[in-house]
């Protein structure tokens, strides 16, 4: 009998890679075999399968069958190979034509009456069967709106086994996804919300204008969460490449809203003080599945009550945030996740947190101790800190600028650190690195020298002193200015002073 060949997709963190599954029928003892680095949720799929497809009305060979899955070093995980399988087998027993099953992916779980159920991962699963030249694709109705999202590959959505085989034979249709809706996610909270706080209005909109991490301390009830929930407001609206991006993050989390739009609303992910190490970076059995870090990818990562997080948990940031992207090893193998994201804390100032400081109860050690949680090489890696005061009167609540105001302001920042940074592969002033910044835009002794005094006295690290920089040109882009001066260097300094925090 000929070798018979159907065609899945294996996740490896964000990416997805093709397999080719082929199915053999021969002589032997009529049992089921397996190949190629099947997880245990891939074993089990045997006794699904066959009872899916005997359920469906269709007969099960009566031979030895062999499924060999291809690359064969490429661990398998998961239970979408279930529906490929299922086809494999049929077509080595002359039930479906090979021509119908080549160029077509086929992703779904079975039920044992065989009906599709959805699985995790099917966007970035079809971007790599497209990529690989497949021309359409089979999927579960319940994940037919997410597959659509990917252009250059026709997609059909099914609910049964049996219309999907029906569907190989040419005997009937699938249904085709409805066109994309526009992003219709309602615009973040105004920041004319926010009552007073000017020097944490400045930070925060430092921050969004330069892509740069910001501390936020003050007593409770001043608006420091109201401040974090409204950043993503002031920041630049993803492009259609940087939803997709998203979206395949959320995919392999199984957070994608259900619907299929790509979100242009940069994401804001505020996980508690409680969460363990796999929620914050990502982890759990098998594979590891993306964290909040990922989930925050192109936009705000904000940890509340900061110094109630584990130290572990924070110094793990540090390298997402040098590096934006973290690194997952596991026993069935290494993968990276995307986590270009923009830190916001925010802290009280001592454990009693009293609305006003006069009030606190607490000796200096505790006060220092607190705060101390927050890691020497942690705050080095946040550009800027910003002390919050309580409100002492409501009456200029209709003075504060809106969202809009600011908005128009850090895009124009942004325009034109993208046009000074743009040859060479940067957008913001946060990702260019302190050797560029010390060479090629070297700016005059004059300029850094409050720089030099604070390494001199040792106030500023060679990582702060860079980070000091990139605040600087910020600074000169919300001005309107070619490059910073003395004075732009100082403000720098003055939001990375630690008597802010």
């Amino acid at each position: 009998m000929p070798i018979s060949r159907t065609y899945a997709a294996a996740l490896l963190g964000v990416e997805g890679h093709v397999v080719e599954i082929e199915a053999d029928l021969g002589k032997g003892l009529p049992r089921l075999h397996l190949l190629g680095l099947p997880d245990a949720s891939l074993h089990e799929s045997k006794d699904r399968v066959r009872a899916a497809v005997v359920n469906s009305g269709f007969p099960w060979p009566k031979e030895k069958i062999v499924l060999a899955l291809s690359p064969a070093t490429l661990r398998k995980t998961g239970s979408g190979f279930d529906l490929a399988l299922a086809c494999a087998v049929l077509g080595a027993g002359d039930v479906l034509p090979q021509a119908a099953l080549d160029g077509t992916v086929l992703l779904g779980e079975l039920a044992l009456d065989g009906r599709l159920r959805a699985v995790r991962g099917v966007l970035p699963c079809l971007l790599a069967a497209r990529d690989a030249g497949m021309r359409r694709a089979v999927v579960p109705e319940a994940v037919l709106a997410e597959a659509a999202l990917v252009e250059g590959i026709e997609v059909h959505g099914a609910g049964r086994l049996a219309d999907v085989l029906s569907f190989l034979q040419g005997a009937c249709a699938l249904r085709r996804p409805e066109p994309p809706v526009d992003d219709v996610a309602p615009d973040p909270p105004d920041l004319a919300d926010v009552v007073g706080q000017d020097d944490a209005r400045h930070a925060i909109e430092i921050a969004a204008a330069g892509g740069h991490h910001v501390l936020l301390v003050g007593p409770p009830g001043t608006g420091k969460t109201m401040l974090a929930q409204r950043f993503v407001g002031l920041l630049p609206r993803l492009t259609s490449q940087e939803s997709l991006a998203l979206a395949a993050i959320r995919s392999v989390a199984g957070r994608l809203p259900a619907g299929g739009v790509l979100s242009t609303v940069p994401p804001f992910v505020a996980p508690h003080h409680s969460s363990s190490m796999a929620a914050l970076l990502g982890g759990g059995s098998g594979i590891a599945r993306p964290g909040a870090v990922s989930l925050a990818h192109l936009g705000v990562l904000f940890l509340d009550e900061a110094p109630e997080w584990g130290a572990s948990l924070l110094d793990s940031l540090r390298t997402p945030l040098e590096e934006g992207e973290v690194r997952l090893a596991r026993a069935d193998g290494t993968v990276q996740y995307p986590a270009r994201f923009q830190l916001v804390l925010a802290a009280n100032p001592c454990p009693c947190a009293p609305a006003h400081d006069r009030d606190c109860v607490c000796p200096s050690l505790v006060r220092r101790r607190y705060l101390g949680r927050l890691s020497g090489p942690l705050l080095d890696r946040v550009d800027l800190r910003a002390r919050m005061f309580p409100v002492t009167a409501l009456a200029a609540t209709g003075h504060a600028e809106d969202t809009a105001t600011v908005r128009a302001r850090v895009l124009a920042a942004r325009g034109a650190a993208a046009e000074r940074w743009g040859a060479l592969g940067f957008r913001t002033n946060a990702e260019v690195p302190g050797p560029v910044l010390r060479t090629r835009f070297a700016l005059p002794r004059s300029a850094v020298r409050p720089l030099d005094a604070g390494l001199r006295s040792g106030q500023l690290t060679a990582r702060g002193a860079d980070r000091a920089l990139r605040v600087a040109w910020t600074l000169a882009d919300l001005a309107g200015r070619d490059r910073p001066d003395e004075d732009l260097v100082e403000t720098a300094l003055f939001f990375r002073d630690r008597r802010a925090a």
